[in-house]
């Protein structure tokens, strides 16, 4: 018989998360908010990793990362498209992030030997760009997710 307190699981999806999404989407407006919903991206990119492991184009953890993020309920838009404003002037750059999660998260993924200064300057920009206060840069080509995890916060 399976303790209570233990999570159970589901298709390789803990049932909990569902759970922490409906409390994380009670006060959007708070830091808590900001932190357990940077903690379930953070979980469902580690539930991609654990299953694919490092080595594959970042078109294919985007696409499974995509998957968690909807078993887990949260809203996301992906590859969404970025304006770029001059001097008053909106201009079609084609920037796009990879993924906004819940309004409030930018998500960039990366398969890399090595995230580089500039991937971090280019989040932190679209950040800046979109107004956006907090994004996570994700490099799922390494032996241990954590290792490849940037929380970056304007």
């Amino acid at each position: 018989m399976e303790s209570s307190t233990s999570p159970r699981r589901h298709g390789g999806t803990e049932l909990y998360s569902c759970l922490s999404v409906l409390v994380i989407k009670l006060n959007p407006q708070s830091k808590l908010y900001e932190k357990q919903l940077t903690g379930t991206i953070i979980g469902a990119a580690i539930e991609v990793h654990r299953y694919l492991g490092p080595g594959l184009l970042e078109s294919a953890y985007e696409e499974c990362l995509c998957k968690e993020l909807e078993l887990r309920g949260l809203n996301f838009e992906r590859q969404k498209p970025l304006a770029l404003e001059y001097k008053g002037i909106k201009l079609d750059c084609g920037y796009r992030l990879d993924l906004l999660v819940e309004r409030k998260v930018i998500v960039e993924i990366k398969s890399v030997k090595a995230l580089a200064p500039v991937e971090e300057a280019q989040t932190l920009t679209y950040m800046r760009l979109s107004g956006t206060k907090i994004g996570l840069l994700i490099n799922f080509n390494v032996p241990v997710l954590k290792d490849g995890i940037r929380r970056l916060v304007l």
